[in-house]
């Protein structure tokens, strides 16, 4: 079992990135905003879940141990496989699903491509006491824009991942855009990319068909 990775970051994809430890390349999917935090040619290191089938190994990284166990957790409740928990962690934080499971917020978890009504249901009784309680504060969490101060503007970089995740470019950039009005800014810094990103995410969950 691998748990962590840290080496050179030597490609970053819209759902992966390969990261170079001694001379071998690894293979990691991970969410749009654990690929944020990723620069190509930087050293970085990711907490990672290896996920064993019959035919292949795969493995998925994050920006920390708690989105591991998150991950895994998740994965307890049936129906959920690794794609569908990656989804809910690159829409929700650990703690934002933790709060949606202890208030049993549906609306927030079908938020999550790919979650119904019923699925939302499901996940709510089986992961009910198993995930833990949330921290107090999550500054990963916090609204774009309320405690930085922007250098540059990296818009082009969320809409390039919510347009990797599936999203038409036209509506993944009226999102953004929406995000950054309701923000009071008009960019986005590079510190910002992560939560821009999920307020996008929950924002387009919100209004899918």
């Amino acid at each position: 079992m691998i748990a962590s990775l840290t080496g050179t970051v030597a490609h970053i994809g819209l759902d992966r990135a390969v990261v170079d430890v001694g001379g071998v390349g690894y293979l990691v999917h991970a969410t749009p905003t654990t690929l944020a935090g990723l620069r190509v040619g930087e050293t970085a290191g990711v907490a990672t879940s290896m996920v064993v089938r019959e035919d292949s190994m795969t493995l998925y990284g994050f920006g920390d141990p708690d989105e591991r166990d998150v991950f895994e957790v998740v994965q307890t409740v049936s129906g959920v496989g690794p794609r569908l928990a990656l989804a809910m962690l690159a829409v929700h934080t650990p703690d934002a699903l933790r709060r949606a499971v202890a208030g049993e917020d549906l609306a927030a978890l079908t938020r999550v491509p790919g979650i119904g009504k019923k699925g939302a249901q499901r996940i709510v009784l089986e992961l009910a006491d198993r995930l833990g309680p949330p921290s107090e504060v999550s500054p990963a969490e916090a609204a774009p824009g309320a405690a930085t101060a922007v250098v540059g503007d990296h818009s082009e970089r969320v809409v390039e991942a919510l347009a990797g995740l599936g999203w038409p470019a036209k509506q993944a950039d009226d999102a953004v855009a929406k995000v950054l009005a309701d923000a009071g800014t008009d960019a986005v810094a590079a510190d910002e990319v992560a939560s821009t990103l999920r307020a996008a995410l929950r924002l387009l969950g919100g209004h899918r068909g």
